[in-house]
């Protein structure tokens, strides 16, 4: 019975830090569509003003829960202290590595989501990419509405690398390259998430393209979205784009190496003890 009892729980704790990030998931899902099933939007304002009163919330609630997947984390393989020490370095590097100069919308705090995603799993990207924004914004000033949005696209970056198949073992010699192309094409959905949180409150057409209005249904409503990216943002996240596929196809390999050395040290699993009476 108490062998059952132990089993059933280390199950539990291994898949409590996902069940976690799912909910955050969920949460921030909820947060960037939530205006297209308003019955109608604000007179005035725009984004700003129509988010000036959920952001902070929704900033609080993605720290917690953020906290809360590290520590459920401690009791399983996912992280340990060593990780965990190191998750914090990450996400205080990370953050200087978005002040890094660069032409249209590259920057390189992209780079670390999703290569130490790739490497330590979709929890640990999902926290860093998270983190390091929150961190970042503290450091530049730059605290918004728009701050939450960026965290939760953000460690989507990192959750969606560590999904990746072969992270754990790699080696592969195709493996830079095809980080590379994921790079890139992580940098055009990046963009295209993010305008989401702006994109339903816009009062008037921008560049010849139509905003989205209560009542819109779905598919004129993506055809709108579409003229509205490729007008608008498309050859801004363009830099963002061949910016990450640079990056990671020259440091993936070094990285990758340093990180899977690191993991293999200080990993563990935690076994459940059993009842042999």
């Amino acid at each position: 019975m108490t062998s059952h009892a132990s089993r059933l729980t280390y199950r539990l704790s291994r898949v409590t830090p996902g069940l976690i990030l799912a909910l955050a998931s969920l949460l921030g899902l909820a947060a960037f569509l939530y205006p297209f099933f308003l019955p109608a939007l604000p007179a005035s304002g725009g984004s700003m003003m129509a988010h000036a009163s959920d952001a902070p919330l929704l900033t609080v609630l993605l720290i917690g829960l953020c906290l809360v997947a590290a520590l459920a984390g401690l009791n399983v393989q996912q992280m340990t202290s060593k990780l965990t020490a190191l998750l914090g370095i990450l996400v205080a590097l990370n953050a200087v590595l978005r002040a890094l100069p660069g032409p249209a919308g590259f920057s390189a705090i992209f780079v670390l989501p999703i290569l130490v995603g790739y490497a330590y799993g979709p929890t640990f990207g999902f926290l860093l990419g998270a983190l390091s924004l929150l961190v970042s914004a503290l450091i530049g000033g730059g605290v918004g509405p728009w701050l939450p949005y960026q965290m939760f696209a953000t460690a989507w970056v990192g959750l969606l690398s560590g999904l990746l198949p072969g992270g754990r073992t790699g080696g592969s010699k195709a493996e830079p390259l095809a980080l590379a192309i994921w790079g890139g094409l992580l940098g055009f959905v990046f963009g295209a998430i993010m305008n989401l949180w702006f994109w339903p409150f816009l009062s008037g057409g921008i560049a010849g393209t139509d905003t989205w209005r209560p009542g819109l249904s779905l598919w004129p409503t993506i055809r709108a979205y579409l003229v509205f990216y490729v007008a608008t943002s498309l050859w801004w996240d363009l830099g963002r784009a061949a910016g990450n596929a640079v990056l990671v196809l020259v440091l993936a390999r070094p990285v990758l190496r340093v990180l899977r050395r690191f993991r293999n040290r200080f990993r563990f699993d935690v076994v459940p003890a059993v009842d042999i009476l």
